[in-house]
């Protein structure tokens, strides 16, 4: 039977799944050392939830029904999640009773969307998001916290330079408001264009919409601002507008922008051209570049919310960054610029002199993993020649000799060819070969 794949449903090399684990290992322990502990959500909520809480008909929300069930797929009540703050929201309101506030949680899940796949977008995909919530007000300070835990993540992560942009929704808000623009929602939808259509036609498209030229130039030079440091609030001054949303949104962003100077400089930018999340995001929003491949879009997004979770008496605001992990591995290993030193975590591999010494070198390994030392016993014993072109093969640097003879135990580094005597319960391979390497293009070039 041929088997044909199915697009936007990665799968991975076991070389290409150990840069992945590694990427969720840092993800999660960077998550942790922040104070973020994990909860888990079910994979299904109703549809109608799904459609009520940014769903609509790009998600193309994957429906679940029995097989056996009467309904068509259509009728079914359950989809699955197309992201982690639908279930979150919903899982704040079902726990609140149970949960500390303010309450911090991460969470790594698989997602579905049923979007037409391509490069770096899939159908199934995992996301890492962290958010903090809290009752009847949130405070501003963890605008600030958020992306300097995503910053730090970055900085882990042998990827290069990630870039932070940073804005927040008050600021355009004040600033339209402050020019008489009425439409503001409509406005930033217009402005939104900005990096598919060029600033001449989205002028244009504002002029259309109804705002005069003038109001169409102050919209535009608002969305050039960009800067590493405080000079924006200068910059949108000089522009000559003035309203007290616009002060809050630019007190908030500055705040937002010393604290990555503070605390992680090089990572964030004051950048007034993002718009994001118009249904809900009302405070400050992020998005993120890796370096160099900017036309790959971004990779890291989210903001503040203060109605997404509400259950008529209560409400929940809170502020959440979410990393594509999927999509950044995608486009990273697709591209060949990351790869694993080796395809299995094993750092050695025990010979086998001959079946009836099987037993021996089975004890070998034992004892090796025991002192956390990962290893694999050889699966046949062939001539020794081949059992080192086996561990070759596999990336696997050491090859463990069991005694013949009057010879002790030895290990060979099949990179050097240098083979020396060895004892079970001290030897220890050198730290960079104990796990393997998550390489970058360049370095594997070097090598």
């Amino acid at each position: 039977m041929k088997v044909s794949p199915i697009s936007g449903f990665p799968e991975y090399l076991p070389a290409e799944r150990i840069v992945e684990q590694h990427f969720l290992d840092v993800i999660r322990e960077t998550f942790e050392l922040h104070g973020f502990p994990s909860i888990e959500t079910r994979a299904v909520e109703p549809v109608d939830r799904l459609l009520g809480k940014g769903g609509d008909s790009d998600k193309e929300i994957y429906a679940v029904s029995r097989l056996a069930a009467e309904e068509s797929p259509g009728d079914a009540e359950l989809g699955l999640h197309f992201d982690l703050t639908v279930p979150f929201a919903r899982y704040v309101l079902e726990n609140a009773g149970h949960l500390t506030f303010p309450f911090r949680r991460h969470q790594i899940q698989k997602v579905w969307r049923g979007e037409r796949p391509q490069e770096g977008r899939y159908r199934e995909f995992t996301q890492a998001d962290i958010d903090v919530v809290d009752v009847g007000d949130l405070a501003p300070h963890f605008e600030a916290e958020v992306p300097l835990v995503m910053a730090e993540v970055f900085r882990r992560l042998p990827i290069g330079r990630m870039l932070i942009q940073v804005s927040n929704r008050k600021i355009p808000e004040g600033f339209y408001l402050g020019l008489g623009i009425q439409d503001v929602v409509g406005t930033l939808r217009v402005v939104d264009k900005l990096d598919k259509i060029g600033p001449g036609k989205v002028g244009d498209l504002l002029v259309d919409a109804g705002l005069r030229r003038e109001q169409a130039d102050q919209c535009l030079a608002l969305a050039a601002i960009r800067s590493e440091d405080l000079s924006f609030v200068d910059r949108v001054r000089t522009l000559g507008v003035e309203h007290p949303t616009l002060d809050e949104g630019l007190e908030a962003l500055a705040a937002v922008i010393q604290a990555g100077l503070d605390n992680a400089p090089g990572s964030m930018v004051a950048d007034l051209r993002i718009a994001r999340g118009l249904d809900y995001y009302t405070g400050t929003i992020y998005e993120t570049q890796l370096v160099g491949h900017e036309t790959w879009g971004s990779f890291c997004s989210g903001g503040r919310y203060d109605s997404l979770a509400s259950d008529g008496r209560t409400t929940y605001p809170g502020v959440g960054i979410s990393i594509g992990v999927s999509r950044l591995l995608g486009l990273l290993l697709g591209k060949g610029l990351l790869t694993a030193s080796r395809s299995t975590p094993a750092c050695i591999l025990v010979a086998v002199n001959d079946e009836g010494g099987r037993a021996r070198s089975t004890k070998v390994a034992t004892a090796l993993r025991a002192r956390a030392i990962a290893c694999e016993v050889a699966p046949r014993p062939a001539k020794f020649g081949k059992q080192i072109r086996y561990a070759e093969r596999r990336g696997i640097p050491f090859v463990w000799f069991p005694p013949i003879g009057e010879t002790g135990d030895q290990v060979k580094d099949i990179r050097t060819g240098r083979q020396v005597d060895a004892e079970v319960g001290s030897w220890t391979p050198p730290p960079e070969d104990l796990r393997p390497q998550i390489v970058r293009a360049k370095e594997a070039d070097a090598t």
